[in-house]
């Protein structure tokens, strides 16, 4: 099944049209015609089958013939990680960890962070295209930018963790996280967390944990952390 995505459609909807570059891409690169069929998601949980009514390169209108709706996980999975030096490094966790299942990702500045600024716009059309690619029905959110002290100061629930390097009393986090709940969980820069931040993270109720016994690489950890989550979950 190929999946497309647009956030314009809506439940109930009896018709929809693709706008000129979709259209263009359907009809013209990937050749369907009319009456064939085609799978969309809306990011929000929702699979609409339907069936193409107007094969055109500038407005090609489906029908849809039958909407699904699948319930949302029971946990959710935000991952707050310093963008890499290298942006492929970062794009490739993106990539894997929207296959994996992640709900929600936040880019934080580190006193360490060797990429100071960081634009999303990339960010979501990678998102986007590994959402369809391993066929889910939910988008997961990216969030703009924001400084490790704003982010462990902001209103976050669930349980709370913060993966570090310093040889500390350091927790287990596969041990630590619990089935069923949300999760959210800091992976710092190459040049790891900051004392400072470390010991902010700690008084803002973040727990420090261990994702083993290995030095990961920022992208490396940040996906550890998401299988880990996923596989607890199954």
């Amino acid at each position: 099944m190929q999946l497309f995505y647009n956030s314009e459609i809506k439940n109930g909807d009896s018709n929809f049209f693709f706008d000129k570059e979709e259209s263009k891409h359907i009809v013209k690169v990937l050749r369907k015609k009319e009456s064939d069929k085609i799978f969309i998601t809306n990011g929000l949980g929702y699979l609409f089958e339907s069936e193409i009514m107007l094969a055109s390169e500038k407005k090609c209108e489906v029908k849809i013939t039958k909407e699904t709706f699948q319930k949302p996980d029971s946990f959710y999975t935000h991952i707050a990680v310093a963008p890499t030096k290298m942006n492929d490094r970062l794009e490739w966790f993106l990539e894997k960890a929207t296959e994996i299942g992640i709900h929600e990702i936040t880019p934080i500045i580190c006193d360490h962070s060797e990429r100071k600024v960081y634009k999303i716009d990339r960010a979501e059309k990678i998102i986007q295209a590994a959402m369809k690619q391993s066929l889910h029905y939910y988008l997961p959110k990216i969030n703009e930018p924001i400084s490790l002290s704003q982010f462990v100061k902001s209103n976050i629930d669930g349980q709370k963790f913060i993966a570090h390097c310093e040889e500390t009393d350091k927790k287990s986090f596969q041990k630590e996280i619990t089935k069923n709940k949300k999760v959210t969980i800091l992976i710092g820069p190459e040049g790891d967390f900051s004392t400072k931040e470390i010991n902010l993270a700690i008084a803002n109720q973040f727990i420090p944990v261990t994702l083993g016994n290995t030095r990961l690489r920022t992208e490396t950890a940040a996906l550890v952390a998401c299988h880990t989550i996923a596989l607890l979950n199954e």
